[in-house]
């Protein structure tokens, strides 16, 4: 029966029926387990790739392998090496093998397409040399784009550069020296009236915004409970400030609330004295896993405990909620339940920096403990621009739809593509509404195949792999932004099929039943013959 299919499939299905009122809307992941036959080749690929490795290593060794870059030169021979051994053994024997599939200059805005810049190697990717041609109009499904505001045309870009005629564009000092101008105060004050909050402040760089601002927060004595697939800003930012850090489990509530009990029962190590602050590090997007955080969950969690809430939305804020608010909106909740709002505008504004929003007693303390805002340089005047221009247009402050029409894009291209691809037998990770879809290749030889083989049908991906994956799960991730039209992502599906097909990449065990008259909240099943 239909039930039964469901049950077998890993979805996580939460109602408000199941879950008291903290749902107002399904809320429907997809996880589905690894096969273990492909599990097994997987394994065995990675056993095969090692020990051509060891023998390639000791063909450099005995000077038979042709290409010796991976090796030290012999006029090197008596400094620290460049490459210890055993360390760097994936990397050149792996990883370099397929290089080619990351780190390729593009030479246009990276909008809905781009033009890409070829590039060959003579040395099995260790080095690379421009051929002179330009790949031109690659359909682009790798960029944080969601909005479409990566464009050098239009009101952004427009207003960009008035502002670089007007004020250039590096700013020279700190905010707190000669670096305060009255465009950041106004972009302030645009982010705090956009997310519901009493103050917020922004930062120049989207990475340090977590990895400076956390230590400013918590300190020794405190406890820092964080997802596993939190981002590596926010892994960064635990460590500096020198509190305890416990893990659970990916967006498992139940493992967060058993770490938040234990440490209200026992307090801290040795002396059990109560923690100074509890701080939950969670994501909105987690931007790996495609998936959205359980928020109305982990907010009863923090105030059943007493607890204090960071929410970095670097990948949710513009991209989830009926006017692109983010997660909070996305739930229907309040933002004054989140103490601490931290977003990028590295992606949904398609600029640079990110912010903290909350209360303004706490904006006013990060001003004079936080280390980017002490030590950092202040945030271009063009970006603050993009950024004013791009949130104005989001929040209909221009006079306009355009910012609302995306937003409705985006979440049915969003929609429209994840479903195509279930349709299609891919198994697929995530939540139903996230642009992040990650499509799962598992084996390390695919990974590498299925960038090339993209590439020559002019479609451009990012695949990514260990360590940035679990070992046995590597992945293509495509990131669907409101810029796509649908004869885009049909031309996009269509390849991807063809690729599929000739790569075998279509594992999943149940298949989605097609229906063009089908609701975007209802999927059906049906059980995979094969």
């Amino acid at each position: 029966s239909l039930k039964n299919v469901l049950m077998g499939i890993a979805l996580q299905v939460y109602h408000a029926a199941c879950n008291g009122e903290l749902y107002s809307r399904p809320f429907i992941e997809s996880f589905e387990e690894t096969p273990m036959l492909l599990a097994v080749l997987t394994y065995m690929s990675y056993g095969i790739l090692t020990i051509f490795g060891y023998l390639r290593d000791f063909m450099r060794e005995w000077k038979i392998e042709k290409c010796h870059i991976a090796r030290e030169r012999e006029e090197q021979k008596d400094f620290v090496p460049l490459y210890q051994d055993f360390e760097n053994f994936y990397t050149r024997n792996i990883y370099m093998r397929i290089r080619d599939s990351w780190n390729r200059p593009i030479c246009s805005a990276p909008g809905a397409t781009f033009d890409l810049v070829e590039c060959s190697s003579n040395d099995y990717n260790w080095t690379f040399e421009y051929t002179g041609r330009v790949v031109k109009d690659v359909i682009n499904l790798g960029s944080y784009n969601y909005l479409g505001f990566a464009e050098n045309t239009g009101a952004c870009a427009t207003a960009a550069g008035e502002v670089t005629v007007k004020f250039g564009v590096g700013v020279a000092s700190t905010r707190q020296e000669m670096g305060n101008l009255d465009r950041h105060e106004e972009l302030e004050k645009l982010a705090a009236s956009f997310l519901g909050v009493e103050s917020a402040m922004v930062f120049g760089m989207g990475f340090a915004t977590n990895s400076m601002n956390i230590p400013a927060l918590v300190g020794k004595g405190c406890l820092i409970l964080s997802d596993e697939l939190n981002h590596a800003s926010l892994v960064l930012g635990a460590r500096l400030s020198g509190s305890t850090i416990r893990v659970f489990k990916h967006n498992n509530m139940q493992s967060l609330e058993k770490l938040l009990r234990d440490a209200i029962v026992h307090g801290q190590p040795r002396t059990h004295r109560p923690w100074k602050k509890i701080l939950i590090l969670v994501e909105g997007i987690f931007s790996m896993e495609g998936s959205i955080i359980r928020l109305p969950e982990v907010i009863a969690l923090k105030k059943k405990y007493k607890a204090y809430l960071y929410l970095d939305e670097a990948h949710s804020i513009g991209a989830l909620g009926l006017n692109g608010r983010g997660v909070v909106e996305y739930f229907g909740l309040d933002p004054k339940d989140v103490d601490v709002m931290m977003g990028t505008f590295t992606k949904s504004f398609s600029a640079a920096g990110g912010y903290i929003g909350g209360r303004k007693d706490l904006i006013d303390y990060m001003r004079t403990h936080s280390h980017s805002a002490i030590y950092a340089t202040t945030m271009s005047l063009p970006v603050v621009e993009q950024i004013i221009t791009s949130m104005k247009c989001i929040m209909g402050k221009d006079g306009t739809t355009i910012g609302l029409s995306r937003i409705q894009r985006l979440a049915e291209n969003t929609v429209y593509f994840r479903r195509r691809l279930q349709e299609m037998g891919f198994i697929i990770y995530g939540n139903n509404d996230s642009p992040v879809v990650p499509m799962m290749l598992y084996m390390p030889a695919k990974l590498g195949a299925f960038g090339r083989e993209m590439l020559k049908r002019n479609i451009g991906v990012v695949v990514v792999g260990f360590p940035a994956t679990p070992i046995i799960e590597s992945r293509a991730r495509f990131c669907i932004s409101a810029a796509h039209t649908k004869e885009m992502l049909d031309r996009a599906l269509d390849v991807i099929s063809e690729v599929g097909d000739l790569l075998q990449l279509k594992y999943s065990q149940h298949k989605v039943l097609p229906s063009l008259d089908r609701p975007f909240d209802e999927t059906t099943y049906e059980e995979n013959e094969e």
